[in-house]
């Protein structure tokens, strides 16, 4: 059995979700300056960035994002600019958008994002972040850390986990994703990529589990 057939068990569910919902942040959708979409795997980044755009929540949207290993293939041309082709399909304005297409790790969607921002003339005081669900807590982190005087708000596409597996179509692999940006939240703050955040207990003693089980194809190695 591959792991793409792997089954997947009621208490490792239970424990992806401890740590899906610790990965979320909670912040209340209010009106800024401007959001940045950061590029991934998952175009829902684009479709949840058009609706807080439709919603009146900012005025500019930037994406940021090349290529991965990940997403070569489904964005051969990168990713902040599928992203933005998707949002002007859903009716975002060209002249709303602006693309960061260099970005290859979250600490340089944050920097050359910041740049591109400064060399239109835009400086925010406040910035909402939409990424992955999984991802909101480390983005926030790292923003934290590159960008400390800006007002960091973090969303995503509002999503349940189980939606999420029925979406990517491998409840493995996102269970491995889930694991593999908590452990980044832990170890990036001792590599001074991002501020540190509270993990609890319940939350350290999924991710053990997982790990021991196996849920490690995404974990970056010492």
């Amino acid at each position: 059995m591959n792991d793409s057939q792997r089954t997947i068990t009621d208490e490792q569910r239970h424990q992806a979700s401890l740590i899906w919902d610790y990965h979320l942040m909670g912040h209340d959708l209010r009106k800024v300056d401007v959001a940045i979409g950061l590029g991934s795997h998952d175009l829902g980044v684009a479709t949840a960035a058009a609706d807080f755009y439709h919603l009146g929540l900012f005025p500019t949207l930037v994406f940021t994002g090349g290529n991965s290993p990940t997403t070569k293939a489904r964005f051969p041309r990168g990713e902040a600019i599928q992203f933005r082709e998707h949002a002007l399909k859903l009716g975002v304005p060209d002249e709303a958008i602006l693309v960061e297409p260099e970005a290859a790790n979250t600490g340089q969607n944050i920097t050359l994002s910041r740049a591109l921002l400064a060399s239109c003339g835009i400086t925010p005081s406040t910035v909402l972040l939409v990424s992955k669900p999984y991802m909101e807590r480390r983005s926030f982190a790292t923003a934290s850390k590159l960008w400390p005087d800006v007002e960091i708000v973090c969303a995503s596409q509002p999503r349940k986990l189980d939606a999420y597996f029925e979406s990517i179509g491998d409840e493995k692999l996102v269970i491995d994703m889930i694991v593999g940006d908590l452990q980044r939240v832990m170890e990036y703050p001792r590599q001074g990529f991002a501020i540190a955040q509270d993990v609890p207990e319940s939350v350290r003693a999924a991710y053990d589990s997982l790990v021991c089980n196996g849920f490690t194809s995404r974990l970056i190695r010492a």
